[in-house]
């Protein structure tokens, strides 16, 4: 007897009864937040270096901060890197009625924006013109372990092209180091608070708990009043010279420079006007003794050693801020009455109550005043 042969049946099972959903992206290590406001002039370069680093695992948020230029198209060809927007400023919900109001300043905005988007515990808040070197991040979070920072600040290398960066910046970079000495600032029972917002990596639980940018969202020199919120808390600051880690070039021409230290002198530095006149004398001494210096050799006289010292001490003071030597010279040559005149017009911006930058006009009060009387309106001025 034959075997009997059955129709074979076609079962189709529908496409939506088998998708399975797709699993989640693990949690990333450190989630990378970049804030751009046209920056596409070095964008590129810190998303490049960025995607390249190895050793952890990372996200990068790109914050569009209404630019006007091709920065958001930049950071949307990068497949892995998130671009969100910053949205419009809000203003301050303190509930203290001298808080209250106040407009965010953009970058605060931007930076506030891109941490409810990151899922990593430690948040790295870098800038767009910063680039960074193979492997730093897994190095500063692995540093930032073994010191046990709750907020660990590069400053980076800084990169000078033009005349006036290469005068100007050494001055500047040095005084800082005088102002805020990174073994001061480590020192936790120091008063001596800094950090640099162009590196800084914090501890998700500790950023949340001191209010993270959101509690200083109405300061021009955020990454500082940051860092003093954790200095309050009693949090762990770690901040250091780090030329390999990150370097970036901050200003690219002497409006960019001249406006985005105005913006910063009189914030950084408690007396400008004292520090432009010590500047301007310094560099009337270092110009002097180098001429006596040079008078002496041709007379014989022994004293032109004690001047040819003092010019050396100068030098000294400049070379502190890890520039080259032919910068460094230049700075003495030219750079300090440069810096002198921006302590004082940024002195005065304060005193007028105005600073600006990028399209942005900030009303402020002069530093020295109360900042719970301060009030700040971010108003649009033409890109110029």
């Amino acid at each position: 007897m034959p075997p009997l042969s059955l129709p074979m049946l076609k079962i189709v099972i529908p496409r939506t009864a088998i998708r399975t959903p797709a699993p989640a992206s693990p949690r990333p290590d450190v989630s990378i937040i970049i804030p751009a406001r046209n920056e596409e002039a070095s964008l590129g370069a810190c998303l490049e270096s960025s995607i390249a680093q190895t050793g952890v695992t990372f996200e990068i948020i790109v914050v569009d901060d209404a630019s006007t230029d091709r920065t958001r198209a930049i950071a949307q060809s990068f497949a892995a890197v998130r671009v969100i927007s910053a949205g419009p400023l809000p203003k301050n919900k303190d509930k203290d009625r001298h808080q209250a109001g106040k407009l965010w300043t953009g970058k605060n905005n931007a930076l506030v924006a891109g941490a409810k988007q990151a899922r990593a515990p430690w948040l790295l808040f870098t800038d767009a013109d910063t680039v960074h070197r193979p492997g730093s991040l897994a190095r500063a979070l692995t540093e930032a372990v073994q010191e046990q920072a709750d907020l660990l600040s590069y400053s980076p290398e800084q990169i000078v092209v033009t005349f006036t960066e290469r005068a100007v910046m050494p001055v500047i970079f040095a005084e800082l180091a005088v102002q805020y000495p990174p073994r001061q600032v480590r020192a936790q029972s120091s008063e001596t608070v800094a950090a640099n917002g162009q590196y800084i990596l914090v501890r998700r639980a500790a950023y949340d708990a001191v209010g993270g940018h959101a509690a200083v969202a109405t300061e021009i020199l955020e990454d500082v009043a940051l860092a003093r919120r954790f200095r309050d808390a009693g949090q762990r600051i770690h901040f250091r010279y780090a030329a390999d880690a990150v370097r970036t070039r901050m200003y690219r021409n002497w409006m960019q420079l001249r406006e985005g230290w105005t913006k910063n002198l009189a914030l950084l530095f408690p007396r400008p006007g004292f520090l432009a006149f010590q500047s301007l004398l310094l560099w009337c001494a270092a110009w002097g003794a180098l001429l006596l210096a040079a008078s002496g050799t041709v007379g014989h006289h022994w004293v032109w050693i004690a001047f040819a010292l003092f010019w050396l001490l100068v030098y000294r003071r400049i070379s502190a801020a890890h520039f080259a030597t032919v910068n460094s010279l230049l700075a003495i040559t030219v750079g300090l009455p440069i810096f002198a005149y921006l302590l004082l017009r940024s002195k005065q911006a304060y005193k007028n109550g105005r600073v600006s930058w990028k399209g942005r006009a900030y009303d402020v009060s002069a530093p020295g005043e109360s900042t719970r009387e301060e009030t700040l309106v971010v108003k649009r001025i033409p890109a110029n």
